[in-house]
């Protein structure tokens, strides 16, 4: 199995930061490794890029004050943004967020597979070029880099590292659906809703 041997950090302290004069699809382009961070905080304060909520041309400002928020409950969205861009990345393994991981050992229960591990890869799809792929693992192959994260297994082949490591899986729940997430600084485009991705 491969070895990292060097841990990494990333993050996008002294980058440019979000504004409130930016579209919401420009954040998405600009910020794409944290694009599914950025889009659950928006879509948590009210905005979202589907159905009847903010349009991904309408600047943030735009976007907040058309639904009825007022100016302090924009800087307070624009701080929290912009918090997600200077968290601190380990490029050395993959993890769940402990929500993540206690949903997935749920799923595992009531599929009568507990005990077994989440296979986590990426194909090409999407309007962003890959899709991730998320899915059962009972044991793993020799090809695969096996990483732990609060009590779950997570099994990914080799060749996949280079664009997943650093990833983080998450699960979030909203009146748009809920689902697991990824946010992976490997990322350097993805599509305005971060449904898909490019590296």
């Amino acid at each position: 199995m491969r070895k990292v041997m060097q841990k990494l950090k990333s993050n996008t302290k002294g980058e440019e930061k979000i504004s409130r004069g930016m579209t919401i699809e420009d954040i998405f382009t600009k910020f794409p490794q944290k694009s599914q961070r950025l889009a659950q905080e928006m879509t948590n304060a009210g905005l979202s890029c589907a159905s009847c909520q903010a349009a991904t041309w309408e600047t943030l400002e735009m976007g907040m004050l058309g639904h009825g928020f007022g100016e302090a409950e924009i800087e307070k969205l624009i701080d929290r943004l912009n918090g997600i861009l200077e968290e601190e990345w380990d490029q050395e393994t993959i993890t769940m967020t402990k929500r993540a991981a206690e949903k997935f050992q749920a799923i595992l229960k009531e599929e009568k597979k507990d005990g077994w591990a989440l296979r986590f890869g990426d194909k090409p799809g999407g309007c962003g070029g890959y899709e991730y792929i998320l899915d059962f693992s009972e044991s793993a192959s020799d090809d695969d880099q096996v990483f732990s994260s609060h009590g779950v297994e997570i099994h990914v082949k080799e060749n996949m590292l280079s664009r997943l490591l650093g990833s983080e899986i998450d699960y979030q729940e909203g009146l748009m659906g809920a689902g697991f997430k990824v946010s992976n600084p490997n990322v350097r485009g993805s599509c305005s809703c971060g449904s898909s991705q490019s590296y």
